[in-house]
C-alpha cells in the first residue's frame, strides 16, 4: 500500500463535498502485506490486517473509524485475504480480483461502486492506518475543493476525498492511487487539518512499536 494519499460521470457534476449523504467512505485493504510477511522469524502467521493490534484485528480499527464517520456508505476493498470475519456491521465488502496489479485497481473498484450508487465523492483511507479517527474521515468528507486531503502537523496523509469530477482522471493501474493526480493537478487540492495519527503498520516492528 502507498504510505501517502498520493495514495463527470453519468450522473453529472456536484457541489464539492456533497455532504455525508452523498459520500462513501472507502478503506483500501486489498494488498498482500509483503513487507510484514517478510519480516523474518517471529512474524505472525496471519496477514498483517488480521494481526492483533490493541486487542482487535488491525484492519478493524480503520473499518470502525470509517463507519463511525456516518457517511452514506462504508466500503472495504479486499483482495489478498478474506476479511469477512472481521468486517463490522454496516461495512460492505468490495472484492477486487485485480488487487495484485496495484492500489490503483482498488481505487477504481471503489469509484465504480460509487458511480453505480450515484454518489458525489469517495473518501479513501488505508486498512493499515489504525489511529486515523472517525473525526478525520468526517472532516475530509466535508472539506473544500474537488480533492481534499487530511494533514497531520502540516503533512499530507490519508484519508483523501475525491469528487466525481476527478474520477475520470485517476490512473488505471499501478500503485499510486490518487497521488499522481494530486501531483498533476495541485490547484484542485485543499488541505484539511486533522487530529489523530496517520502511522501505518508496514512491518512487525511497526506493530510492536504502536501496540
Amino acid at each position: 500500500m502507498n504510505r501517502d494519499p498520493q495514495g463527470g460521470g453519468a450522473h453529472g457534476g456536484a457541489p464539492h463535498g456533497g455532504g455525508p449523504a452523498a459520500v462513501a467512505a472507502v478503506v483500501l485493504a486489498a494488498g498482500a502485506g509483503s513487507r510484514f510477511a517478510a519480516d523474518g522469524p517471529g512474524a505472525p502467521a496471519a496477514h498483517k490486517l488480521l494481526a492483533e493490534f490493541r486487542g482487535r484485528p488491525l484492519v478493524r480499527w480503520a473499518l470502525e473509524a470509517a463507519a463511525g464517520a456516518g457517511l452514506a456508505r462504508t466500503w472495504v476493498v479486499t483482495g489478498a485475504v478474506d476479511l469477512g470475519e472481521v468486517v463490522p456491521p454496516g461495512v460492505e465488502v468490495l472484492p477486487n480480483p485485480d488487487w495484485a496489479s496495484g492500489q490503483a485497481s482498488s481505487l477504481r473498484t471503489a469509484v465504480r461502486a460509487a458511480d453505480a450508487a450515484g454518489l458525489r465523492a469517495v473518501v479513501v483511507g488505508l486498512g493499515d492506518q489504525p489511529l486515523v479517527t472517525a473525526a478525520a474521515w468526517r472532516a475530509v468528507a466535508g472539506g473544500p475543493g474537488p480533492i481534499a486531503v487530511a494533514t497531520y502537523g502540516g503533512r499530507r496523509r490519508n484519508p483523501v476525498r475525491l469528487d466525481r469530477e476527478v474520477w475520470p482522471d485517476l490512473v488505471a493501474e499501478g500503485d499510486e492511487g490518487a497521488r499522481s493526480l494530486m501531483r498533476l493537478r495541485p490547484e484542485l487540492v485543499r488541505e484539511v487539518p486533522c487530529a489523530g495519527d496517520p502511522a501505518d503498520i508496514d512491518t512487525v516492528e511497526d506493530l510492536h512499536r504502536w501496540n
